[in-house]
């Protein structure tokens, strides 16, 4: 067998042209393919690793996030405690003083309440006290009792000042229609006299002069002139009594 050698030249030209064509057409097109999808996937790749990492970056952000809310939780916590204590604190002081006020307001009843008591108690001696002296006084007091008085009366009108005696001209205001001297037991004639003179240089000397007896006032006089009354018996004394130890 002779080697052709136009055939195999022929055939070299041939496959040439083949790989050309290949190349051309079929090659380049299937590189180029390849390197889009390469270029696709190195792009997705990038993509997907652009994802991952903010993904990574969502992930601590969404982490940090919970530990701040956390912290947040736990801060509410904690200050709605203190809000709580601070409020039952504040319950509690004013439940004390609301306590302390009904305290103190029922001890100032409780005193008032004894004080009243006391006090009536106080008012009941004193009546029953009085009743007993007026019974005592009335058993013993007699005549020669008023007398005494009277002449204590006697000699305390002698011895009042001009101005005192000013005062009871103004006390009286319009001159009344009569003198009335009223005393327990019947007044004898020289002190009736005695007395009428005494009363001759205090009021008007033309003012009528009236006796009268009143067994009511145990012992002494009563003298009123007007509106002025000038009570010297033991009645009398005993209400003024009375009436200083309740004012007292």
């Amino acid at each position: 067998m002779e080697l052709n050698w136009s055939t195999f030249l022929l055939e070299i030209i041939n496959f040439l042209v083949l790989v050309w064509i290949l190349k051309r057409f079929l090659y380049q097109p299937v590189l180029d393919v390849i390197a889009r999808r390469r270029a696709g996937i190195e792009k997705t790749l990038a993509e997907a690793r652009t994802l991952h990492a903010d993904a990574e970056q969502l992930q601590k952000q969404y982490e940090g996030r919970l530990a701040d809310w956390e912290q947040e939780r736990q801060q509410a916590r904690e200050d709605l405690a203190r809000e709580l204590d601070a409020d039952r604190a504040r319950k509690m002081t004013e439940l004390q003083t609301s306590l302390e006020q009904v305290r103190e307001k029922s001890r100032v009843m409780d005193e008032r309440r004894q004080a009243d008591a006391m006090h009536r108690i106080e008012e009941a001696a004193l009546v029953q006290a009085a009743r007993f002296a007026a019974r005592l006084l009335q058993q013993a007091s007699g005549p020669e009792t008023e007398a005494r008085l009277v002449a204590l009366v006697i000699t305390g009108l002698e011895q009042l000042p001009a101005e005192r005696i000013a005062g009871l001209h103004k006390s009286y205001g319009k001159t009344p229609a009569v003198l009335e001297v009223v005393s327990a037991f019947p007044l004898a004639d020289d002190t009736r006299k005695k007395l009428a003179r005494t009363l001759a240089k205090i009021v008007d000397a033309k003012l009528p002069l009236q006796f009268g007896e009143d067994r009511a006032l145990v012992a002494g006089v009563r003298i009123t002139v007007g509106a002025w009354v000038l009570g010297a018996n033991i009645q009398d004394e005993l209400k003024g009594f009375m009436e200083l130890a309740r004012h007292e």
